[in-house]
């Protein structure tokens, strides 16, 4: 199963048995949180900021010290995070435009019963005046996306020579998908706003799973054999995360 992090969707809590420390590095001052008690020294930054790892021998100085250490990339990483971290909330509205595939869809409004219809790449809106658009783009979008995704998984499924299983969306927050042989395939929808190439491999991964239910040799060879450019999607998806609107 696909379990590449969504962490922008939900926001994890800190740990509870973290402490929150300031440290001066480069001229500015970091907030981070220390968890004592770890294996080793670690450090690791995301959406809830600097954390640090480390086991109970070591004091606060040895600690400090290491991260000045690497104080540069520290400043870097959260640096990225504070630019990647910005608000992509979309209002929606008549004329909004979304990233759809390789291209982008256009909302269109009209009155009518909340119901949602497809025009070419032009997403189109019969809502009330009370309604919620962006809850009725979302459904526009699902719509989309099981029509598209399905047809791919048809394809790599041919490619096996295996029945196509059932295929289900999923809104999960830390998958982009996920396989069992009895429930079938399910595909997080918010991968339509990604290029077509990023969704084929998350579905050639699935796939992949009804023969190899593991991330074994075995496993990344079968994936291989139907989307040989595997390595490099995985990479760009990790870092297209946080690009996705939230609507």
């Amino acid at each position: 199963m696909f379990r590449e992090q969504l962490q922008l969707f939900r926001l994890p809590s800190p740990p509870a048995a973290a402490k929150t420390r300031h440290l001066l590095i480069g001229g500015r001052i970091v907030d981070y949180r220390l968890k004592s008690g770890a294996k080793r020294l670690t450090m690791t930054i995301d959406e809830r900021g600097l954390r640090i790892g480390a086991p109970l021998r070591l004091s606060l100085l040895e600690i400090e010290s290491f991260v000045q250490e690497h104080g540069e990339w520290v400043l870097k990483k959260l640096a990225e995070l504070a630019h990647a971290a910005q608000p992509r909330h979309v209002a929606v509205r008549d004329g909004t435009r979304l990233p759809l595939l390789d291209g982008e869809a256009q909302v269109r409004v009209l009155p009518g019963a909340n119901r949602v219809r497809w025009i070419g790449d032009q997403l189109v809106l019969e809502a009330r005046a009370d309604a919620d658009l962006g809850l009725l783009a979302t459904r526009g979008l699902h719509k989309r996306a099981l029509a598209h995704f399905a047809e791919r998984l048809a394809h790599f499924c041919d490619r096996l020579g295996l029945a196509t299983p059932k295929l289900s969306l999923s809104s999960a927050h830390t998958r982009w998908g996920s396989c069992s042989k009895h429930g079938g395939i399910r595909i997080n929808w918010r991968l339509i706003h990604l290029p077509a190439h990023l969704s084929d491999y998350v579905v050639a991964h699935e796939v992949a799973h009804l023969l190899e239910m593991n991330h074994s040799k075995r496993f990344w060879t079968v994936v291989g054999s139907i989307y040989p450019d595997w390595k490099t999607a995985r990479v760009e998806l990790k870092q297209r995360t946080t690009s996705l609107p939230i609507l």
